[in-house]
């Protein structure tokens, strides 16, 4: 399943969640601006490299890592989940405080990661743990609410509406048993299913926790039927 659009109306226009989309984007073009050598040595500088960080080293890159991108389809597809899941995030959290929760599920999402292959020395990059952790989040807030999907049936794609709690938790699931694979793994490479089930998990247990303690505004649109 392929998630298309949400039936969840945004009450404002989510400057941050377009802003967040617009450093991916523009970071993403100027990496490949590069020549080969020093395309390298930026991802090697500024993508997250476990056994560097394990040791204290690079630090930074906890954060930096977020918004590097290795290929057109990668980007997409994390632009593409950012856009459907985050504005409405944005919109019950407030700008301030979905930065900060876009932040630290990024870094729940990375700490799962290291914790699985703490001795790998493969370059992490990319924003699909904190969007993993934004998708956890619009669980807590819209489980039964509709989203569009491509659903593939061979040679046949469909296009269905389903409840967000059946979307997300195939989704979930999927990363979860994939992810299973590679434990104790270091040099797996390819996609980082620690940081998904990571940054999925965080982003549930925050929502929890800040609508729990009142952090979560009403909707700005009051959804009908």
């Amino acid at each position: 399943m392929l998630p298309i659009k949400d039936h969840t109306p945004s009450g404002k226009i989510p400057i941050l969640n377009f802003l967040l989309l617009g450093i991916n984007i523009a970071v993403f073009f100027f990496m490949f601006g590069m020549s080969e050598p020093g395309l390298e040595m930026f991802v090697n500088q500024y993508a997250l490299i476990p056994n560097l960080v394990v040791n204290g080293q690079n630090l930074y890159t906890l954060v930096t890592s977020m918004f590097l991108h290795g290929s057109l389809g990668h980007l997409f597809g994390n632009m593409l989940f950012l856009y459907i899941f985050g504005d409405n995030l944005e919109d019950r959290l407030g700008s301030i405080k979905y930065l900060f929760f876009y932040i630290l599920v990024g870094l729940g999402a990375t700490a799962l990661q290291i914790f699985l292959n703490p001795a790998s020395g493969i370059p992490n990059l990319g924003a699909s743990g904190a969007i993993a952790g934004i998708m956890g989040g619009y669980l807590v807030l819209f489980p039964r609410h509709g989203i569009d999907v491509l659903v593939f049936f061979g040679f046949v794609v469909r296009i269905i509406t389903v409840p967000a709690y059946t979307m997300l938790l195939y989704w979930f699931l999927f990363q979860f048993l994939a992810g299973l694979g590679t434990i104790g793994i270091a040099e797996t490479g390819g996609i980082a299913y620690g940081a998904h089930v990571g940054g999925f998990v965080t982003g549930v247990v925050l929502l929890l926790l800040l609508r729990g303690a009142g952090g979560v505004r009403r909707a700005s649109i009051e959804m009908s039927g």
